[in-house]
């Protein structure tokens, strides 16, 4: 459905040293930049535009904001990838908007929340078919309230 996401940005220098700090945490690297933009991704995918992330100062010269009710969600691939995306953004300038832990959406729903240095909210989640896959036991169980990581 997507093809890529682009947040805009008011210090593009403050910004990569963000992203390049939390998006290795997922596996993936700044792949291009240039005076105005840097893009995130895995190699091969940078030159097609798909499956990346964008960062951009604004075309029209306005300041970039960041939009209510947005969210821009990055999967992870264990939560221990989703716990370090949390930490790592903490520590490069970025916010808490939401504790690592297990969320009401469905029973396998762990995820962690944060707003970048521009205030967009960025999340990181373990995809449930994942989860599924490895314990299919817990499959079709009942949603029970949010657990949180100490």
């Amino acid at each position: 459905m997507l093809s890529h996401i682009r947040v805009g940005t008011n210090d593009l220098v403050a910004s990569r040293r963000f992203y390049d700090a939390v998006m290795p945490t997922l596996g993936y690297t700044c792949e291009n930049a240039g005076d105005s933009y840097a893009s995130y991704g895995l190699q091969e995918n940078i030159g097609s535009g798909q499956n990346c992330l964008w960062l951009g100062l604004p075309a029209d010269g306005e300041a970039a904001t960041s939009g209510a009710g947005t969210n821009v969600a990055l999967q992870a691939q264990s939560r221990e990838r989703v716990d370090s995306l949390y930490f790592a953004a903490l520590a490069k300038g970025g916010s808490d908007d939401d504790v690592p832990g297990l969320r009401d959406v469905h029973p396998h729903f762990y995820a962690a929340y944060v707003r970048d240095p521009d205030g967009h909210r960025l999340g990181s989640r373990l995809p449930s078919s994942r989860w599924l896959m490895r314990r299919p036991s817990l499959a079709g169980k009942a949603s029970w309230p949010r657990q949180v990581v100490a």
